[in-house]
């Protein structure tokens, strides 16, 4: 008789099936595990046979062969260890083969039979309930995983409570999801003077999920005006709680199974590799870009990060995924984040003012922001240039907007953009919008034609560019709760495309 117990092998945020097959068979005492496992499987006939061991259950004197099918498809992680187990009870009839089958199992076993926790529980349930399957995970995974309400979890502490559970001697409860994560203090908008140009921007940016630049001299605020970005984004939905918590379950980020509303809000450092920022390394694990998704990538120091790592940026924030092509996995992530910027003008920082500026100005300047290259520079849709805040006017009252007044205002953009594009599965917000639906929703009247017009020719904007401005165009006129999209809506996305020089010029 072959016993058998399903569990899952991980690619990216999708859960595949994998079916862990046990067979006793006549021969010379031995324990084998088959079907593409990595290390961490192959040593998981050692800590079951410990783990049986602590239980008094002694391994019968037969060859034991565990299959993990389908063969072809490599098996990398700790938690096969208690389908594994739950396999090789099965057949020796300590549990009922029949229920064992009907059982979706993942965990890692310890030498004295307790179960630890493992990446991965929140996918495994979607699966879990795909297949119409019981899930049975560690019990410090259960409230992370009980949140696909469609799947039946149960979380045992030990491999002892499995088998009193499927005996019938103490049956486990199911699962329950954790609680909502609240949200950490957030900072206020109130609290940056001045830059009030750069807050607007920092709204629209908001309101329709456009990439946003910001360029200044150290210590003009770009950093504070970033952080306090989450405080007027609208919470997750529920499908972009989940989708979002899938990718942090893989990456091990879920904090006690609580699933955050807050959205994400990711700021790596400027030494960071190909691989931190797009994904990779052992196992093709997420990057920053897909840890952001649905939320925000900040990039301090936006020219230091080395040409190769910017560079990669390019295709994910066209496409809102990402291919972790490695030898041996091709591995999806989807990454639709909004990238935050942030740079100085130059290398000494002070390419604005006159009297600290160096000798090399404008060069340095041109030299310097010369690092981002045009078609990555042609994906930011609004470029905000930020000027230093006298010491003079710090003293100065608190003046401007809360977050909560401009929240408000992004939330309701957001809503007229969810009603507008309802019957679009890949199109949430202005910035998704292209092809004929952004004809049919950014279409200007004729004074704004005529004015993007002859800045695209003036300027010479790329078709990019020039469906760029009318997306933030149509975020602008949805701020202002119109439906028609008029010049000052145009015009006032247009001065985001362009640097000061050229606004001048172009008046």
């Amino acid at each position: 008789m072959v016993a058998r117990v399903h569990t899952v092998a991980f690619e990216g945020v999708e859960a595949r099936l994998v079916e862990a097959q046990c067979a006793l068979s006549a021969g010379m005492p031995a324990f084998h595990i088959v079907g593409l496992p990595d290390k961490a499987v192959s040593e998981a006939r050692e800590r079951v046979r410990a783990a049986l061991s602590t239980l008094s259950i002694a391994l019968p004197s037969k060859r034991i062969t565990v299959n993990l099918s389908p063969a072809d498809m490599p098996k990398e992680g700790s938690h096969f260890d208690l389908p594994i187990a739950l396999a090789l009870l099965a057949a020796l009839d300590l549990i009922p083969p029949g229920d064992a089958a009907d059982t979706l199992a993942l965990g890692e076993l310890s030498l004295d039979g307790s179960l630890l926790p493992v990446t991965g529980a929140l996918p495994a349930a979607v699966t879990a309930a795909a297949e119409g399957r019981t899930l049975l995970c560690p019990a410090a995974c259960g409230a992370e995983a009980a949140w696909v309400e469609a799947a039946r979890v149960f979380a045992p502490g030990s491999l002892i409570d499995v088998i009193r559970h499927f005996s019938g001697q103490a049956p486990l409860s199911p699962a329950r999801p954790g609680e909502v994560a609240r949200d950490a203090t957030l900072r206020d908008l109130f609290d940056v003077k001045g830059q009030e140009r750069a807050k607007r921007a920092l709204e629209i940016a908001a309101a329709g999920r456009h990439h946003l630049l910001m360029v200044g001299a150290p210590g003009s605020g770009k950093s504070m005006l970033a952080a306090r970005l989450p405080g007027i984004l609208p919470p997750l939905t529920p499908v972009e709680a989940l989708e979002t918590s899938m990718i942090h379950s893989i990456a091990g980020l879920l904090d006690e199974g609580g699933i955050s509303r807050a959205r994400p809000f990711r700021e790596p450092h400027h030494t960071a590799s190909v691989a931190a920022i797009v994904g990779g390394g052992r196992g093709a694990k997420p990057g920053e870009i897909s840890l952001a998704h649905n939320g925000v990538l900040f990039m301090d120091e936006f020219p230091e990060f080395p040409r190769q790592v910017l560079e990669t940026l390019r295709q994910p924030i066209e496409t809102g995924e990402v291919m972790v092509a490695r030898a041996n996995a091709h591995i999806r992530y989807p990454c639709r984040f909004l990238l935050v910027a942030a740079a100085n003008p130059c290398k000494c920082g002070y390419l604005a003012e006159p009297a600290r500026a160096c000798g090399r100005a404008p060069a340095c300047g041109e030299d310097y922001l010369g690092r981002i290259s045009g078609p990555l520079m042609d994906r930011f849709d609004l470029r905000v240039e930020v000027p230093p805040v006298a010491w003079a006017d710090l003293d100065l009252p608190q003046s401007g907007e809360a977050s909560a007044s401009v929240a408000a205002r992004v939330a309701a953009a957001r809503a007229r953009q969810t009603d507008r594009f309802g019957g679009h599965e890949r199109v949430r917000v202005n910035a998704d919008a292209e092809g004929t639906l952004l004809e049919e929703v950014a279409s200007p009247d004729t004074e704004g034609r005529a004015l993007i017009a002859r800045v695209a020719d003036r300027f010479g904007l790329s078709a990019r560019g020039y469906h760029r401005v009318l997306r933030v165009a149509r975020t602008i006129a949805d701020l202002d709760g119109a439906r028609e999209l008029r010049l000052p809506h145009v015009a006032e996305a247009v001065s985001y495309r362009l640097t000061s020089g050229q606004r001048h010029e172009a008046a």
